[in-house]
């Protein structure tokens, strides 16, 4: 009886390496510095689904044989984060077979309007791409893990993370995009075991956490254990990691997470 994190992706928007970039990490060898765009994909006793799905997402699930979803969910509307969507054709293949989509009403509205084929209601066949938009107004339930929105600053996009508890254990919280956390998140973040965060690079940037303010929120929260993603080509893995605190380390791409729960 577990619950399993599996990091599909831990890279930046543009993704590492980076096209027309020599640097020494888009250049290295190790395959904890190959990172394709962010998402997760969470697997319980009772239900399986996805976080955010990017430009590499057919990839990411052939790589760790991804075969049924029950849910796909999403954290803003950026396009590193949405435009694998067609490819969850593949978990409706049934001409009655719908899959539910969360997220904020914004982020839905922009996949319609991107993916209108799939929700103008005119296309229910077998093997197309069948949507069942659920907007996140609070907490819901997917099987038995309660999925808290966490409201986060990130530039203009109204965007969230989410807050994975099961048995009233608050088992992860994952925040790929972030600049600020606001009040009420923090709130809720008290507690939680691990903690998924936006660490793009060490030097600021307008729309996302560096190493150093993600350490800050790691020292106020104290979670356990810490992982630093939506990593961009500033950071080479196996230089970088060693210099972190303990419990606290940079995720990679295929890199699996569990928890034992009832």
């Amino acid at each position: 009886m577990s619950f399993h994190l599996t990091f599909l992706g831990t890279g930046t928007s543009v993704g590492i390496p980076v096209i027309g970039c020599d640097c020494a990490v888009c250049r290295s060898t190790d395959p904890r510095d190959k990172r394709m765009r962010s998402s997760v994909y969470i697997r319980t006793p009772e239900a399986s689904w996805v976080v955010d799905t990017g430009p590499d997402f057919r990839m990411q699930c052939l790589r760790e044989n991804i075969r049924s979803l029950d849910a796909a969910i999403f954290t803003h509307p950026h396009m590193d984060h949405l435009t694998g969507f067609d490819d969850l054709r593949r978990f409706t293949v049934e001409a009655d077979h719908f899959l539910p989509i969360y997220g904020t009403a914004e982020c839905l509205a922009v996949l319609e309007r991107m993916f209108i084929y799939a929700f103008n209601g005119e296309n229910r066949y077998r093997g197309y791409l069948k949507p069942f938009p659920k907007p996140v107004h609070g907490p819901f339930h997917i099987g038995e893990t309660t999925l808290t929105p966490l409201p986060v600053q990130h530039g203009k996009v109204d965007t969230i993370g989410y807050l994975f508890t099961r048995g009233g254990k608050k088992l992860c919280a994952y925040i790929p995009d972030c600049k600020t956390l606001l009040p009420h998140t923090i709130e809720l973040l008290h507690g939680v075991d691990t903690l998924i965060i936006d660490a793009l690079r060490h030097t600021p940037h307008p729309t996302h956490m560096s190493f150093s303010e993600s350490l800050e929120v790691q020292r106020m929260l104290q979670p356990r254990q810490t992982w630093f993603t939506h990593i961009q080509c500033e950071i080479m893995h196996s230089v970088e990691d060693p210099k972190l605190p303990p419990g606290v380390n940079i995720a990679y791409d295929g890199l699996k997470l569990e928890w034992n729960v009832q």
